[in-house]
Order: C-alpha cells, then structure tokens, then sequence
C-alpha cells in the first residue's frame, strides 16, 4: 500500500509558496495501474489557484532571493538537491511504481538519473562562462545572461521524476521561478520533488507543483505572469500551446512525439540489432517518445532477424512491477491500455499479421492491472495508419525494404522526426545514412542511450528547442549585449 503524505490524504496537494495548499478545481484521482487501485484523491489547482501561484512565483523571483545569488551559490543548492534524491532513492521510487506501473528497478534507475540532471547543471551553473566578443571598434562588447523570468513547466506521465528533473535543474540553474504542471496520472511524485527543492534550502516560492487536468496547464501557459513555457507531451497539445505562447510572444521548449525508425541493413550484426530493437520498443512498455516503434529492414535479413525479434518478445516477462523476475510491467493507465488496443485492432483490420503479443496477457496475476503484451505486427504499408501515428506502447511495425534509399526515405515518410537507430557493420555507410536522416537523435549499433550533456529534441512535428546539455540551459535565459565605450566621442558606426 502506497504510503501518502499527512498533508495529501487531507486534500492539501498543490505546493505554493514552499506551503501545501488546498484547491478549488475539480477532483483528481490517481490510481495504481498494476492493481487498480485508488493512490490518491484531492482538489486541483483552478484559475485561482494559479494566480496565487503565479503571482508568489514573481515575487519570489523579483525578490533576488534567486536569480541574484552567484552562480556557485544556486549550484549548492542543486548538489543538496541531487544528494536528497540519492538519498530518498527508495521512496520516490515507490511512488514512481505506484503512479506510473514502471519496475521498482527502472523506477530507482530513473530516480538515480534524475539526481545525476541536478548534479550535471550544478556543475554547468557554476562553471559555464559569458562571451567577450570581437570588438570591432573602441569599445569592450559582452554577452550577458540572465532569467527569463518564471517559467511554467508541464511533464507528462511516462517518465515523471526525469522529466521534472529535465526541466527544473536547468531553469533554476538559471536563475528563474518554476510552476510545475504534472501530468494528472503521476502529480505524486512532483510534489515530492518540490519538497525536496525546499529541503535543500531552495527559497519558498521558486518551486511550487500545480496537480490539475488541462484546464490548470490552459491557465498556465496563457497567464501573462509566465514568462517561459516549457512543455512534453503529445504533438497536438504542443501546437495549441505554441500557439497560445506565440499570441503572447513568450519562448517556448516542445518536446513531442515521436514515430521512430530502427534501420537495419543486411551487413548487421542480426543478434545485436535483434537486442536493440526489442530493448527499443519494449524497454519501459513503449512508452517513451524515442521508442523505436518502426522497424525499417533490409529484405535479405528480413526473416531471420523477424524470428529473432519475435523470439524474444514472446520470452519477455510481464508481472508485478515490484517483483525482481518482472521485466515489464503494466501500461500507465488503463485508459491508454484501450487506447492501445484499439490501434492494434486498427492495424488487424487493416491487413496485420500478430506475430506476437497483440492484447492482454490471460491470467489471474495480470487481471486487475493495465497490462498489454508485447506486440510484433508484419505485413502493413507505410501509410497505414498504425504504421504512420504514434501508439506510445509495446508495439513494433515491421517493413521490409531492398535498397538503402527506399529505407531512407521510409524513414523520412513522417510527420515525426524525434530519433533513429541505424545497424550496420560499415562505418561509412552508417555515417551516410545519419546523415540524411531527419531526426534529432542518431544511434548506430546501439538504441537508447541517454547523457543529461548531449543535446536531445526533434525534427518537424517532435518539437522545438532542445533539452539537456548547455543548449537545455540557454533556453532558460535571455541574452543580453553590453557595449563599455572606451573612446571620449560616443561611436555609432559599424566597423
């Protein structure tokens, strides 16, 4: 049973001000998605709420409480933060399992990596450097950086304590004011995450979680307080919010979806690109954006590799995510299990062969929980619609091809250019394809590797802006040029 804190079980769940707070909106409830039941129950945050929020979130901003401290002193506070997830590893873990129906083992993985966010802006903060540009005439010219203000930050439920992480460290290593916006499935582990913030001696009122539905992330990214918009989730609510930041004229981050492609020509180690691909699409049920949901194979390896990959998904073990034998766990939400099988369906309907998977596992130890089998589907086109949109489970496409041009251009056949994998023996020729692949992240002989100091985003409808690395940190600033005359007449001329 899930162990809630005094102040959530009494309905006080938004986090403002460094106080817990009751809301007026509408009700949320989050449920465990390997049982079925109930975690939590409590008022969101309303237009009100959001106000208050927004309006501490200014003040504590303004108030140089933040953004005025030096570099190495916003940095203490980062390595306390990524001390205190260390150290909590276990209980937000748990919370993570509970909300999200992730492994215990990948739970704690991800609790780790999003210590390791803290600590990696930490060092950025204290040690990333302003430009002294080229003069081109009397004067000392420099690049400033500075805040962009108060930020609001909306994550979705796949990965929740990572992608919190993603975004608050480099905001606050910045110098701004955070509103976190959870996704409604996974609110618990955010809440935590801003207590955290505070325990680590970061001032009330830069941090504060806002639990709520649509309407609180409407309110949100149209409020004229916030400064910043930064978003992941779907594509389609990724344009309504470009559109409502672009009306504002505020900068905003998108990371969206994804449909993307694992290219396998015939020269590939079979066994290792066999691994990398059921890894790619079933590793954490498929719900990433960079699950690699379309294999793109060269016909000369088409079945050999096909029996291989279907091999292993038929072998992987579905169970209780708290159980040390249990490889995958259930989907997120029981709602996004129908969801699921209905493009499943879909693809049957329209030609699809199962080759494995393809519904929910019989039995009594997967009946009370959103579980879905891994799932293999051969024999439909590119344009079909399974093919073509983003399932966000553990479903993979394949497509034979006879050239590397045709598998290039399928590839590119999308509205999503997130990431890619490539196996091939030869350099040179994976090196080629990379290249005229458009998509944000290329791996070659290997699928999901991840580093906070590598840049990641996507091409087209999978986004704008980039997260992680220095470019995860510019985003959350506005550069400033400061011209120091060195000449007793001002200068206006170009040189």
């Amino acid at each position: 049973m899930l162990e809630l804190r005094d102040q959530v079980r009494d309905g006080r769940a938004l986090l403002i001000g460094g106080k817990w707070l009751r809301g007026s909106g509408a009700p949320l409830t989050t449920v465990d998605p390997a049982s079925g039941e109930t975690n939590a129950s409590f008022p969101t945050a309303a237009a009100a709420e959001v106000d208050l929020a927004v309006a501490v979130a200014v003040q504590a901003q303004r108030q140089a409480a933040w953004s005025a401290l030096l570099p190495h002193q916003r940095a203490d506070h980062l390595h306390a933060v990524s001390r205190l997830l260390l150290e909590r590893t276990e209980p937000l873990a748990r919370l993570v399992m509970h909300e999200n129906g992730k492994t215990l083992t990948e739970s704690r993985s991800q609790v780790r990596g999003a210590a390791g966010i803290f600590r990696y802006y930490a060092a950025l903060c204290e040690t990333l450097v302003s430009e002294v540009t080229p003069s081109r005439g009397p004067y000392l010219s420099l690049t400033q950086y500075e805040p962009q203000g108060v930020v609001a930050a909306i994550t979705p439920w796949n990965s929740p304590v990572n992608l919190a992480a993603e975004k608050l460290a480099p905001a606050l290593a910045a110098g701004n004011a955070v509103l976190l916006k959870p996704s409604e499935l996974t609110p618990l582990v955010s809440l935590e995450l801003g207590q955290l913030c505070l325990d680590a001696g970061v001032p009330p009122g830069i941090v504060n979680v806002l639990p709520g539905a649509v309407e609180t992330a409407s309110e949100l990214v149209r409020h004229p307080g916030v400064q910043m918009i930064s978003f992941t989730g779907g594509t389609k609510a990724g344009k309504a919010i470009a559109q409502a930041a672009a009306a504002r004229f505020v900068p905003v981050v998108l990371e969206l979806g994804g449909k993307s492609a694992q290219i396998v020509l015939e020269d590939a180690d079979l066994a290792l690109a066999a691994a990398g691909v059921v890894a790619g699409i079933f590793g954490s049920m498929g719900q990433s954006c960079i699950a690699g949901s379309r294999l793109l194979v060269h016909q000369s390896v088409h079945q050999p590799l096909l029996a291989m990959i279907v091999e292993r998904a038929r072998a992987l073990r579905l169970g209780p995510p708290d159980s040390s034998e249990t490889e995958l766990g259930p989907l997120a939400s029981f709602a996004h299990r129908d969801r699921v099988q209905a493009m499943v369906d879909e693809g049957v309907a329209a030609g699809a062969r199962v080759l494995a998977g393809g519904g929910r596992p019989e039995g009594a130890a997967f009946a009370r929980g959103a579980y879905f089998q891994p799932t293999v589907l051969a024999g439909l086109d590119g344009r079909a619609s399974t093919v073509r949109n983003e399932i966000f489970g553990p479903v993979l496409c394949v497509l034979p091809f006879a050239s590397d041009e045709e598998i290039v251009a399928a590839a590119d056949d999308s509205d999503y250019g997130l990431a890619c994998g490539i196996w091939t023996r030869e350099f040179h020729r994976a090196w080629a394809v990379a290249r005229r692949v458009r998509a944000g992240t290329v791996w070659i002989n290997t699928y999901r590797q991840n580093s906070v100091a590598t840049p990641f985003g996507g091409y087209k409808a999978s986004g704008l802006g980039r997260e992680r690395g220095v470019q995860g940190l510019r985003q959350y600033q506005q550069v400033k040029s400061v011209f120091l005359g060195a000449s007793a007449t001002p200068m206006s001329i170009d040189r």
